[in-house]
């Protein structure tokens, strides 16, 4: 995938989540992707902050947002190579703190592989 492809696609998961479209967002992933969260440690341990598959990934989203339906991604930055994108974003729910998150996404055939969600 070139750079604008994979810039792209970090553009379609940020409107997709953003419209809470939780279809169109799993669309994005491979099969057997991998997602790591600090939220899904906090949420269930025995995790250890990692799904597994679309499935995985599907009911991770769907619970997410039900549990807080006012979550929105303002993005900041988008950085891409061939294979990788970066992500910069504010968090923003009701009645929480904004919260400055950066998620990694390794792309492989137009489809995130892996991702990964760092914030404090």
């Amino acid at each position: 995938m070139s750079i604008e492809d994979n810039l792209a696609l970090a553009r379609r998961w940020i409107d997709a989540f953003n419209r809470g479209d939780v279809v169109a967002l799993v669309a994005l992933y491979a099969e057997g992707a991998e997602h790591t969260s600090p939220k899904l440690r906090a949420r269930d341990p025995s995790t250890e902050g990692k799904v597994r598959g679309r499935a995985a990934l599907s009911a991770w989203w769907t619970s997410a947002l039900e549990a807080t339906p006012s979550l929105r991604y303002e993005p900041l930055t988008f950085t891409a190579s061939d294979e990788r994108v970066v992500i910069e974003y504010l968090r923003h729910a009701d009645g929480q703190a904004v919260m400055a998150v950066s998620e990694t996404f390794d792309v492989r055939d137009g489809a995130i592989v892996a991702s990964r969600v760092y914030h404090g």
